[in-house]
């Protein structure tokens, strides 16, 4: 009995600290959260504590949707059996804090559609059992530490922040099924080895975040992925022939950027290819087994016989740039292309 008091005294402690930092609660979501049982509360499981399995503890959190407005106090580090922390599409702010890595369980952290900024939450480095990260849709700015990818995530979304960074060497030793970096500012192109991500690698999203350089032959070894989207770039150079090798691909998406010559017929004959869009860029010749796709967009290119290409004098100027790709997916020129107009992801 006293163990179990002092289970729900911690508990309660933390989220009566919580429900004091809760500024506006318009669904009144926290209105029963009062009293020692905590697991009575709206939002809150309970589950049994791993080393009292007799009694129940603090095992998740979800306030999804709540439109809750407030911050996150450094109390929330004592619920220490916490595994899933979910609470996306409110209006929290402020940071994460540091007090997160004392749940040593957490599993699942949500924290995306809300206001948090300031740099890269480092706390979440320091959390031993996490395995799905989602940040994204917040105000988070500068620096993405490269040991980031060195975690063993299954599942990481850090999209449509402010952050400005670089693509480390050592993104390919990530072991996530899904990366989506996209609506940032990334300065660089792709590293090289990425192939190191083929076992466990499924979608990869990197749209809109100012990627230039070349597409590495690497990446057609990728043969789980089944999205492979980094359009609204400023990516140069010829699709690698290598993309073949991408035997699941589902969705390919190149769109504006700055490809050009001719789109290789094993991209198009991929087994599992559904959609390809490949519009707004300098493609001069594509296949037959393009058009055979069940989706695809050829838009604004130089292929010749098809509707709605650039114009003579458009297709001419890229070509006077002599953009040549090196192995490592770096590249040479005489003088760059314009860059690709960013993408405007709020209308």
């Amino acid at each position: 009995m006293c163990v179990r008091l002092q289970y729900n005294v911690i508990s309660h402690t933390a989220l009566q600290a919580w429900k004091h930092s809760i500024i506006y609660d318009p669904n009144n979501i926290t209105s029963n959260w009062s009293g020692i049982h905590v697991c009575n509360y709206t939002g809150i499981y309970c589950a049994p504590a791993p080393d009292e399995p007799h009694i129940f503890t603090v095992a998740g959190i979800d306030l999804n949707h709540a439109n809750i407005t407030g911050s996150l106090p450094d109390e929330l580090g004592l619920l220490t059996d916490l595994a899933l922390f979910h609470i996306n599409s409110n209006d929290f702010c402020g940071s994460l804090p540091d007090s997160f890595r004392n749940l040593h369980l957490l599993y699942e952290l949500d924290i995306s559609g809300n206001r948090f900024s300031g740099p890269f939450p480092e706390v979440v480095l320091h959390i031993p059992s996490l395995k799905y990260l989602d940040i994204r849709f917040n105000e988070f700015q500068g620096n993405i530490p490269s040991s980031l990818f060195d975690l063993k995530l299954d599942a990481l979304f850090i999209n449509n922040n402010k952050f400005q960074f670089s693509l480390p060497e050592n993104l390919g030793n990530s072991s996530v099924s899904v990366v989506v970096l996209a609506n940032n500012d990334i300065r660089g192109g792709l590293p090289s080895r990425l192939d190191k991500m083929k076992d466990t690698l499924d979608e990869i999203i990197i749209m809109n975040s100012g990627l230039t350089g070349c597409l590495t032959p690497e990446i057609g070894f990728l043969e789980k992925v089944t999205v492979f989207d980094v359009s609204f770039n400023n990516l140069f150079g010829t699709l690698p022939e290598s993309i073949e090798g991408m035997k699941s691909l589902e969705q390919l998406n190149v769109a504006h950027n700055n490809f050009s010559g001719r789109i290789p017929e094993s991209v198009c004959t991929l087994p599992m290819l559904e959609n390809f869009t490949y519009s707004y860029n300098y493609f001069n010749s594509d296949s037959p087994e393009c058009l055979k796709l069940p989706q695809k967009d050829d838009r604004e290119n130089c292929i010749p016989d098809r509707p709605l290409q650039r114009s003579p004098e458009e297709c001419e100027s890229i070509y006077d740039h002599h953009v040549v790709c090196s192995a490592s997916g770096g590249f040479y020129a005489n003088s760059l292309p314009p860059p690709v107009a960013a993408y405007n992801q709020y209308p």
